[in-house]
């Protein structure tokens, strides 16, 4: 039969097969169809806002304007060069912060002592924001790239460290009795129990980083000035060119959608054989 009818746990009759395919194919159309649908109406809105008198037309030009100054950015040498930048200050803020988060993470996560230690120091850092280290970062090492990675290290840091530290929490301890009754010494406990149950939360951590990461790179290059997407929207609003202006804001918006993108493909690869990844994959 090509469709099979299964009795669940609660009694209910659950089909698999083509039926469900189709289903499943049916809402991921729908979905992926409401999110357009979405993005044209703020497109539109956008576009009748100015144009209605309802804002000033020279503050705020309306999208199809900033649309075609995006696609006109997309053949000069500047803008792919700020795009760089940007992407070079995103990439290594990101493999500074989760190097060290990994390793504090699960050197404190696997102790109670440095747990208890430092719970209250990480309380304390963690909710301070990075842009208040700005006049800091500045001081310290002026205009330069290492003004944008010291805020990028500082705000992802925590972002993967609190992740790994509940991932490392959520061993169970059966296992961890059973690894140790079969001889298995802490090196190899971390790396057949520990690490296997954190790294779904260091995942979660890595994706939530690269967001972030991407807001202190553009935020640091707007405020300090250093290269990148960000000092050239800075640049576009202190000469008065709007339409230059809201083109690279777009720019900044299509870069993190594409960096969610690859986060997220990345995630399912490497989880691919946890429970979750699968339920979503079937969903």
């Amino acid at each position: 039969m090509s469709s099979v009818a299964q009795t669940g746990a609660t009694g209910r009759a659950t089909t698999s097969g083509p039926g469900r395919a189709r289903r499943q194919r049916r809402r991921g159309w729908s979905t992926r169809l409401l999110g357009a649908a979405g993005v044209l109406g703020m497109l539109l809105t956008w576009e009748i806002v100015p144009r209605t008198g309802f804002v000033n037309e020279r503050f705020m030009p309306p999208a199809s304007e900033a649309i075609g100054g995006l696609i006109s950015n997309f053949g000069l040498t500047q803008f792919w060069i700020a795009v760089l930048d940007t992407m070079h200050a995103w990439a290594l803020g990101m493999v500074i912060a989760v190097a060290l988060a990994v390793v504090l993470g699960f050197i404190i996560g696997t102790s109670p002592f440095l747990r208890r230690f430092t719970n209250s120091t990480i309380e304390f850092l963690r909710p301070v924001p990075s842009v208040a280290l700005i006049p800091l970062a500045v001081l310290l090492f002026g205009f330069d790239i290492e003004s944008s990675l010291m805020l990028i290290v500082y705000a992802c840091f925590w972002q993967v460290l609190i992740q790994v530290l509940y991932g490392v929490a959520d061993v169970d301890a059966v296992a961890m009795n059973t690894a140790r009754s079969y001889g298995l010494g802490p090196v190899a406990r971390i790396r057949y129990v520990i690490f296997p149950t954190a790294l779904p939360y260091l995942m979660t951590g890595v994706r939530l980083a690269a967001a972030v990461a991407l807001i202190l790179a553009i935020t640091a290059q707007l405020v300090i000035g250093t290269p990148g997407l960000g000092a050239e929207i800075a640049s576009a609003q202190s000469g008065g060119n709007y339409v230059a202006m809201y083109a690279l804001v777009l720019a900044t918006g299509l870069l993190g959608v594409l960096i969610n993108l690859v986060m997220r493909m990345i995630e399912r690869k490497v989880l691919s054989w946890h429970s979750s990844v699968r339920t979503e994959v079937a969903a």
